[in-house]
């Protein structure tokens, strides 16, 4: 007699464990430079980055973007080299070296191979201790910054932010001005004046991350203590200062118009109070509601404004956590014969009440969230940005972790109770850029106080330096 078949039962399908971002291995440096580093086998082409203490609030009245000018700056020449021969150098080491400012810090990276990693910090030390600021290189950096200015100013998402912080903060804030400055004081920046800001950089409170395959590096601690670890600045630098809340305008509940003849699209642009990263709710919550409202195809905005009305190609929703305090900004462009009901429409659905969040929505928004982050931090770059970007902000390696619990534990009642904390808030913050005829029915839609944007002033960009063609 045949025996009967024997059953195969396919097996669960369980809930993922809990990915865990990856544990750096933290000391010192004897120049007091905070050392993290993380090995990721086969990841070959290491990931460096450093980040210096150089709030822009300490910039000098008008010499606004001083701070990334003088970043951009540091490999246009040093003491022992000049500009042409450091990019031989770089090229011929297969070095990739850059550097920039944000709101609290200087931050420099590299990307290089372990074969040639000490050259690359003998370099990475050079430009960081001896920088020449030439006065021809700095000129070429600021005609090209200019440019930058001009077109950001000229591409209406540009425009709409450059409103926005008209708008939304207050006179004297720091905020007001782009990281990167405006023409009139991007205009006026010397070698002398990046020079001055160069001398407020130093090692303390400074984070240095190294991320990759370290197996070809030896001892990572001992090349970084005789290399990075042993730059001092020429003068100690003052002492940065606690952080603080930017100061919102007490008028920033406002509709700005911003006329564009000619424009098919109207680029919209909301903003309100939000949270930083240690509000009590959870920053996971908050990164999750990001995805709910406006994080993709099928969120609540897309959903009604693009599949729905096919008003726009995408609405995003986001939150910009700051040091204190922090925004919820919503943009996208959409037609512009539906400006109108695309703005009501936008509003409408963010005055959505926590409690009509479903349980559902909540949970496929915090999967998403969750599940993807390995794929987020795959490789040995996106380690170290998101390493030397918490460091920074005063927070620790494990906040991404504890950040991914937060939304595996969410629940509908904590994504409400946060959403109305928003949603309840100061006013939103609106600009609208588009053709006059398109815009001009937000004037009468009673939205609150509507002003119309004058045209940005722009500085004559100045004459041409003797020297070198850029």
């Amino acid at each position: 007699m045949t025996p009967p078949a024997r059953v195969r039962r396919r097996p669960e399908v369980g809930e993922p464990a809990l990915w865990r971002f990856p544990e750096p291995a933290r000391t010192r440096l004897p120049n007091g430079l905070d050392l993290l580093v993380v090995d990721r086998p086969g990841q070959h082409v290491l990931s460096l980055r450093v980040a210096l203490p150089a709030p822009i609030s300490r910039e000098e009245p008008g010499s606004e973007g001083s701070t990334l000018m003088m970043a951009r700056c540091l490999d246009e020449g040093t003491a022992a080299r000049p500009a042409t021969e450091l990019a031989e150098l770089l090229e011929r080491h297969g070095i990739a070296l850059g550097a920039g400012a944000g709101e609290h810090v200087v931050h420099l990276g590299l990307e290089v191979t372990a074969r040639h990693l000490g050259t690359a910090l003998d370099l990475l030390v050079e430009c960081l201790g001896e920088p020449t600021f030439p006065e021809a290189e700095v000129a070429r950096q600021v005609r090209h910054r200019l440019t930058d200015v001009a077109h950001e100013l000229a591409d209406p998402t540009g425009r709409a932010h450059h409103e926005l912080r008209q708008a939304y903060y207050a006179a004297g804030e720091r905020a007001r001005v782009p990281f990167g400055g405006t023409t009139a004081s991007v205009a006026s920046l010397t070698p002398d004046v990046l020079r001055s800001r160069h001398g407020t950089l130093g090692p303390q409170g400074g984070v240095v991350v190294l991320a990759g395959d370290l197996s070809a590096v030896g001892d990572p601690v001992r090349l970084l203590s005789g290399t990075l670890g042993s730059w001092q600045p020429s003068s100690p630098p003052g002492s940065v200062g606690r952080p603080r809340r930017a100061e919102r305008a007490a008028d920033a509940d406002q509709v700005v118009l911003v006329p564009r003849p000619g424009a098919g699209q109207t680029e919209l642009l909301l903003a309100r109070p939000g949270p930083d990263r240690r509000t009590p709710h959870g920053w996971g919550t908050y990164q999750t509601l990001s995805m709910l409202f406006g994080g993709a195809p099928h969120a609540r905005l897309d959903r009604v404004l693009r599949e729905q009305r096919g008003w726009t190609y995408g609405m995003r929703l986001g939150f910009r956590p700051r040091q204190v305090g922090g925004q919820c900004v919503v943009g996208g462009a959409v037609r512009a014969d539906a400006t109108l009901p695309a703005l009501e429409e936008t509003l409408r659905i963010l005055d959505t009440p926590g409690e009509d969040l479903t349980g559902r929505e909540v949970r496929e928004a915090a999967d998403f969230v969750a599940m993807t982050a390995p794929a987020r931090y795959l490789t040995a770059d996106s380690i170290a940005d998101e390493l030397v970007s918490l460091v920074g902000d005063g927070l620790g390696p494990e906040t991404v972790t504890r950040t991914l619990q937060q939304v595996r534990d969410l629940t509908p009642s904590g994504a409400a109770q946060a959403w109305d904390e928003v949603r309840t808030g100061p006013g939103w913050t609106v600009v609208v850029v588009g053709d006059p005829e398109a815009i001009a029915p937000v004037a009468q839609a009673g939205l609150g106080t509507v002003r119309t944007a004058e045209p940005p002033q722009v500085s004559p960009r100045p004459s041409r330096p003797p020297g070198p063609a850029s």
